[in-house]
């Protein structure tokens, strides 16, 4: 069950990265953008100028949180990948191990 959450957060991670993907950081399209800028905003000046930059440094800050977590869920799949080709290699080798034993028996 762990892993499923993992993974249901690990998607949500992935979207969150890509909406932040489409959003732009620089100021000329916030300034264009009246609808959605707060009243500081709207005022101008330098706490405008101010919050504007904290904004893009909290979301520059989340993205960069974001693809971490992606870079290690991606980093953590190898290893699991890696440890499961191992456990079928082993498993193919019992196996041909057993068709010779077969095939001893058969001969005798």
């Amino acid at each position: 069950m762990a892993v499923t959450a993992f993974a249901a957060r690990m998607r949500l991670g992935v979207w969150g990265v890509r909406a932040m993907q489409a959003r732009s950081f620089t100021s000329e399209r916030s300034e264009n953008l009246d609808s959605s800028a707060g009243s500081v905003r709207e005022a101008g000046g330098a706490f405008g100028k101010r919050e504007q930059a904290e904004e893009e440094r909290y979301f520059r800050a989340r993205t960069k949180e974001q693809l971490a977590a992606l870079k290690k869920h991606h980093e953590d799949e190898i290893v699991h990948h890696k440890k499961e080709i191992e456990r079928l290699q082993k498993e193919i080798e019992r196996h041909k191990q057993t068709i010779k034993k077969l095939k001893q028996n058969d001969d005798d």
